[in-house]
């Protein structure tokens, strides 16, 4: 019974973790596909409205903009998928504890030794 919850529970989890990693993955293409959509756009619209040649309009802040806070925030997506939860998540709560438990038995073991 027991056997079954956890295998039950590793299931749900790993399935969340590729649910976690696939939205990424998707926040990823829709970043890249549309700020360069975005950018052409602004490229254009420089290039033909405005003083600027294809040079100038390049080096426009207007072209980046959107790709930099954009970038922020996916950023934070891919921290939140990949990178912080491998520091303070629940599978590094779950490796401490077990760090800690195995060291309070190795001490118990140690002491139990002596007393013999």
């Amino acid at each position: 019974m027991t056997d079954d919850y956890t295998k039950e529970q590793q299931y749900l989890k790993a399935k969340k973790r590729v649910k976690d990693i696939k939205g990424f993955y998707s926040h990823l293409a829709v970043y890249i596909v549309i700020n360069i959509c975005i950018s052409g756009i602004i490229l254009y619209g420089l290039t033909h409205d405005d003083d600027y040649d294809l040079p100038g309009a390049i080096g426009h802040i207007g072209v980046y903009s959107t790709w930099f806070f954009w970038g922020i925030g996916l950023f934070f997506h891919w921290l939140g998928v990949f990178g912080f939860k491998n520091f303070f998540g629940k599978n590094w709560e779950d490796k401490k504890i077990k760090e800690m438990m195995d060291q309070e038995n190795e001490r118990s073991n140690e002491f139990l030794k002596k007393r013999r």
